[in-house]
């Protein structure tokens, strides 16, 4: 069957979102002709406009729909007529969408309804065997979708701040180091304090100021603590969109995080990422989540709190020398 038409759907949190970027480049690389489609969080889309080959963008939250939701919104798909339908976050509601849409080739993991799938594999993700990035690959492969190219990339230029009203303290002729000190899970969280006691012996570094980077949802999370001018941070916590994040940590020379969508942004955009990770949960090792490409480094033990701040800072310090 000749693909015409492809619909690729990852419509969860961004972190997850960006490191479905080799796996559509696959698709796209396998299919040079076909017009590739996203389905993503509305939140997300921002970032999807900057992902190279891809022809169109449709908004679907990732949430609990009324089932006129999902009939109308099939209907929309099936107008479109697509060949191929690839489902790479598990969705009940998407499955039963791309049912209704009568979409020919339907390829997803077999869960959540994976009977209304025409190819399905194992979803094994728990295990944390390999990244998600490979799981991606292997569920595009599935597809037909094959690259020699695995990294992350994103078109993301300097316009991308203009009028942003911090753009004068983001000065070249300074180090920036951007430090994310909150994750989505509490069970992956090294400790706030901890963050801030590190931040303030980076800002005490020659010539550099610290930029704390969070989301709006991250200002009830401890932010404020990082906002005394005296520190040398420039606190940008709930004041950025996603592209503006994504330019600022392309000028940053490293990220200091735990696991966490910025993180990954970080490393889309070659930014190297030392990472704080926990060793004891296989499905939340960095085995599976670490940051993406080379240049990073993971510091990962079976109790977050062994981690010390010395001994990211140590880190820091190396990654800055290369």
């Amino acid at each position: 069957m000749k693909v015409k038409n492809i619909l690729a759907v990852r419509n969860d949190r961004f972190g997850e979102f960006l490191l479905n970027i080799p796996a559509l480049r696959a698709l796209k690389e396998a299919y040079p002709q076909a017009k590739l489609t996203l389905a993503v969080n509305p939140y997300v889309v921002e970032l999807a406009e900057c992902i190279e080959n891809v022809d169109e963008i449709l908004p679907w939250e990732n949430r609990k729909h009324k089932f006129s939701e999902i009939l109308k919104f099939s209907r929309k798909l099936k107008a479109k007529k697509f060949d191929l339908c690839v489902i790479f976050n598990p969705s009940k509601e998407f499955n039963i969408i791309s049912f209704l849409a009568g979409i020919p080739q339907r390829v997803g993991y077999n869960r959540k309804l994976g009977i209304l799938l025409t190819h399905k594999i194992e979803d094994k993700k728990h295990l944390g065997e390999k990244h998600e990035v490979d799981y991606n690959l292997e569920l595009a492969g599935l597809a037909g979708g094959r690259t020699d190219n695995r990294s992350l990339s994103l078109k993301i230029g300097e316009e991308a701040l203009r009028d942003f009203p911090w753009a004068a303290d983001l000065k070249d002729n300074i180090n920036l180091i951007a430090v994310h000190p909150w994750t989505s899970d509490p069970v992956k969280q090294w400790p706030v304090e901890n963050f801030y006691t590190l931040a303030k012996k980076l800002a005490a570094l020659p010539d550099t100021k610290v930029v704390i980077i969070g989301g709006r949802e991250e200002l009830n999370k401890g932010g404020c603590i990082f906002s005394t001018r005296e520190d040398n941070f420039i606190n940008l916590t709930g004041k950025t969109g996603l592209k503006q994040l994504a330019a600022i940590l392309k000028k940053c020379k490293l990220l200091v995080s735990g696991d966490s969508g910025p993180m990954h942004l970080a490393a889309a955009v070659k930014t190297p990422v030392i990472a704080i990770f926990r060793s004891d949960m296989p499905e939340k090792c960095s085995r599976r989540w670490g940051p993406w490409g080379s240049g990073h480094a993971v510091i990962e033990k079976d109790n977050l709190l062994k981690i010390t701040v010395d001994e990211i800072f140590h880190k820091t310090e190396e990654v800055l020398k290369k």
